[in-house]
C-alpha cells in the first residue's frame, strides 16, 4: 500500500506493483521483500517483473490477493499471451497465503496466469490459483525450481487450463500439492529433464502427462522423469505419455510408482497419435522414441472398459516398457477392464488386466 495501491479489485493498480518492485529489485542488502498484504484484492494489467536483480534472493510475499480484469476492453494494447510475469530472477521465492485469480472464462485460450522464465532457483509454495486464462503456471528455462504446497483450482470443462507446465528446465522438484482443472494437471514438455514429482493430488484434470512432444515435425525430449505417490481423483487421464505423428526425439527414463486411482478414465496411457485428426496426417509414424518407461505399485479404479493403452508408433514403437504389481478394476461392480497393446515391447509381472504385448 505503501506505493499507491487501493486493493479494491476494481482499481488498476498495476503501476503500484511495478513500483514496488523497482525498489525491490534495485536493493543491495536487507530484505528484499515485495508484500502484498492480507485483506485486499489488487486488480492487475498484465505486468513484467524483471531482473537481474541487485540482491541474491527476492522475495515476493503474496499475503492479500490479486485478480485480472474481468472486461476484455481492459486488455487491449496489452501483451495477452502472459499475465504476471517474471523474468531473469534467479533465487526468487514467491509464497504466502494469498490467491492468483485469473478471472475464468473471459480469457480461456489466451495468456499465461503466472509465468516464469529463465529464474534459477525458484522456490513457490502456499500460493492459491484459480480460474486461469490458460496455463495456471507455466515454468521456462528455471533450473533447480521447487514448488510445494500449492492449490489449484479450475472448472473440469475449462479448455487449456494446465496446472503446472514446465519446459527446457531441469532439477524440478513439485511436491505436496493439490490440482484440479480442465486440461493437465502436470505437463512437462520440450527440454525437461531431472524431475521429480511427488505428493500429488489430480482430479478432475487430464492427468500427469509428459508432453505432447513432437507436434508439426519438430525434435522434442523429455527425460528422467519419477513420479511417485500420487492420487487420481476422477481424472480423464492418469499417467500419460503424449506424441505427435511425424514429430521426432525422445520420452525416456520415466517412472510411475505408488499411483493410487480413482474412477480414473484412462489410468495409463501411451498416445503416440496424439491428436491426429488430419488426413494428410494419417500415414505418419511417430518417429518420437518412448523407452524405459516403469508403472509399479499401481492400485485403484477405472471407470471405462480399457485400463491400459499403449498406442505406439508404427516404428520401432515403445521399448523396455516394465509393469510390476499394477492393479487396475472397474468402478462398475461385476465389469471388467482390459488393455489394448500396440507395439509396446517389455515386461509385465503381477499386472492386472493383463498387456498381451508385454511379456511375463
Amino acid at each position: 500500500m505503501d506505493y499507491g495501491a487501493i486493493g479494491d479489485g476494481l482499481t488498476d493498480d498495476s503501476q503500484a506493483f511495478l513500483k514496488a518492485w523497482s525498489m525491490v529489485c534495485a536493493m543491495k542488502n536487507g530484505a528484499a521483500t515485495l508484500k502484498v498484504p492480507p485483506g485486499k484484492t489488487f486488480m492487475l494489467k498484465p505486468l513484467q517483473f524483471s531482473g537481474p536483480c541487485s540482491f541474491s534472493s527476492v522475495h515476493f510475499q503474496l499475503e492479500g490477493d490479486v485478480v485480472a480484469p474481468k472486461s476484455t476492453e481492459a486488455w487491449k494494447g496489452q501483451d495477452s499471451s502472459k499475465w504476471i510475469d517474471f523474468s531473469n530472477v534467479d533465487g526468487l521465492i514467491i509464497d504466502g497465503g494469498g490467491q492468483i485469480d485469473g478471472s475464468g472464462s473471459v480469457w480461456w485460450n489466451s495468456c499465461k496466469a503466472l509465468s516464469i522464465h529463465n529464474c534459477n532457483n525458484l522456490q513457490l509454495t502456499g500460493t492459491r490459483h484459480l480460474n486461469s486464462a490458460r496455463n495456471h503456471i507455466s515454468i521456462n528455462n528455471s533450473n533447480h525450481t521447487h514448488i510445494f504446497n500449492v492449490t489449484i483450482t479450475a472448472p473440469q470443462d475449462s479448455p487449456n487450463t494446465d496446472g503446472i507446465d514446465v519446459s527446457q528446465s531441469s532439477y524440478i522438484l513439485i511436491q505436496r500439492s493439490t490440482i484440479a482443472t480442465g486440461d493437465d494437471c502436470i505437463a512437462m514438455n520440450s527440454g525437461t529433464s531431472y524431475v521429480n514429482i511427488t505428493g500429488i493430488t489430480c482430479g478432475p484434470g487430464h492427468g500427469i502427462s509428459v508432453g505432447s512432444l513432437g507436434k508439426k515435425g519438430t525434435c522434442q525430449t523429455v527425460e528422467h522423469v519419477h513420479v511417485s505417490n500420487c492420487n487420481f481423483k476422477g481424472a480423464d487421464n492418469g499417467m500419460r505419455i503424449k506424441t505427435w505423428p511425424g514429430g521426432c526425439g525422445y520420452a525416456r527414463n520415466i517412472k510411475f510408482e505408488h499411483i493410487v486411482l480413482t474412477n480414473t478414465k484412462n489410468p495409463i496411457i501411451i498416445d503416440q497419435d496424439y491428436e491426429n485428426v488430419q488426413n494428410e496426417d494419417k500415414k505418419q509414424t511417430s518417429e518420437v522414441q518412448i523407452s524405459g518407461v516403469t508403472y509399479r505399485y499401481v492400485n485403484g479404479t477405472c471407470n471405462s472398459e480399457t485400463a491400459i493403452i499403449l498406442n505406439c508408433g508404427a516404428g520401432a514403437g515403445c521399448t523396455d516398457i516394465f509393469m510390476d504389481l499394477v492393479n487396475i478394476t472397474s468402478t462398475s461392480s461385476g465389469s471388467n477392464v482390459l488393455a489394448s497393446c500396440n507395439n509396446a515391447h517389455g515386461v509385465a509381472a503381477s499386472t492386472s488386466p493383463p498387456v498381451s504385448c508385454l511379456s511375463l
